[in-house]
């Protein structure tokens, strides 16, 4: 009797953080299925402890990818050895809380936020897609703040070029929501004020509805015609998008 093999954990645990998320696992349009423990997401790698890094190297990271603005990097950011690490800011700049009204639908604001990104930091958003495309960089990992709008842009626009349906992909995003759960029961023992601030933003700042993914792919390829389009535009040819697919992808036997 043949027994299945034991897939990995999605959700890998770390101290002090709380969205770090294997994205192999999902099947892609054309039968494969992006591999497992290759391709990694996360939320605020800064706060891991030098005796926890242990834990990045176990899963065989090669590549850090710090996805935050410049004054955030300044306050923390992962050094360890062994692990390479790359800079490439995504949001152009913090969104303004009061430019949120309540009568505005939380996720046609943040896919609204997506697009900006993907418009005004498009040489950012490239040389991400090129080290994802890059076997010699992975297994790597890409990370924010809370793991969750950045982040979550770079994984929409992976999994989709590598045939990830579209509810998969708003599925993985939705996740975030519970992570960020996570991190404020942490926060309210460490760091009480700042929990409180964040208890108070409005949900854009604290969800991931899975609209807003939606939404935000949905806009991208009515604009260029399909992600394929959009990443043409920036200046990743086939070449790129066929690199992706070779080592992220494996047949689903």
């Amino acid at each position: 009797m043949t027994t299945a093999p034991e897939l990995p954990s999605r959700h890998v645990e770390l101290p002090n953080v709380f969205n770090l998320r294997d994205l192999g696992g999902y099947p892609t349009a054309d039968g494969r299925t992006v591999a497992w423990r290759r391709l990694f997401r996360a939320d605020g790698l800064q706060r891991l402890a030098p005796e926890d890094v242990a834990g990045l190297h176990a899963l065989g990271l090669r590549t850090v990818i710090d996805l935050r603005r410049p004054e955030e990097v300044e306050r923390g950011r992962l050094d360890a050895e062994g692990l390479a690490y790359h800079h490439h800011s995504l949001q152009p700049a913090d969104w303004v809380v009061e430019a949120f009204e309540p009568s505005m639908e939380s996720a046609r604001y943040l896919a609204d936020r997506y697009l900006e990104m993907t418009a005004l930091r498009s040489e950012e958003v490239a040389a991400v897609l090129r080290l994802i495309a890059d076997e010699g960089a992975g297994p790597l990992v890409f990370h924010c703040a809370a793991g969750k709008d950045r982040t979550g842009v770079v994984a929409a626009m992976t999994l989709s070029l590598l045939g990830v349906s579209d509810d998969d992909i708003a599925d993985d995003y939705a996740l975030s929501t519970e992570s960020t759960k996570r991190w404020l029961v942490w926060a309210q023992d460490h760091l009480p004020d700042v929990a409180a601030e964040v208890t108070a933003l409005p949900g854009p700042w604290t969800t991931a509805p899975p609209e807003a993914i939606r939404y935000f792919l949905s806009d991208l390829r009515a604009e260029h015609g399909s992600v394929e389009g959009y990443v043409a535009r920036i200046g990743l040819g086939d070449d790129v998008v066929e690199k992706l697919r070779a080592h992220l992808l494996t047949d689903s036997t």
